[in-house]
């Protein structure tokens, strides 16, 4: 029997069973947002802090810089001082998970930020890559 490499490559990919559906283990959370007055509440703010797996004081933090108003939290609720539409909200949340939650290198979520001296870090749990980020 004489096997080459692309007969054995050939054979292998046939036993490997095929995906019917393309599923992300990570779907970026929905914001649940409400204007009241002048103001707009994220609802389930603590919720998606924890699945992303951010501090609440951090992610607060770029909503607050993003939209140049006061923040504060109450509960589960993160309140911003301005009407913003649910859209813009989790436009501006999707660019923050782009920035401050994917890894660099593997395009994984699986990442916490660290800040070393004056500097912040993503360091990756998937590959084990450590990048840094600008600053919130």
């Amino acid at each position: 029997m004489n096997f080459d490499y692309e007969s054995l490559l050939k054979k292998a990919m046939e036993k490997i069973p095929k995906n019917k559906e393309n599923k992300k283990r990570f779907q970026i959370p929905q914001i649940n947002s409400q204007i009241e007055g002048n103001k707009t509440s994220i609802r389930n703010f603590l919720e998606i802090s924890s699945k992303i797996r951010r501090n609440p004081s951090q992610l607060s933090k770029y909503f607050a810089k993003e939209f140049a108003v006061p923040v504060s939290i109450k509960g589960n609720t993160l309140i911003l001082q301005k009407k913003n539409s649910r859209e813009t909200l989790q436009n501006k949340f999707e660019d923050y998970i782009k920035n401050f939650v994917y890894c660099k290198v593997c395009n994984e979520p699986d990442t916490i930020l660290d800040k070393e001296d004056r500097i912040l870090f993503i360091k990756c749990d998937a590959c084990g890559a450590k990048t840094a980020t600008k600053k919130i």
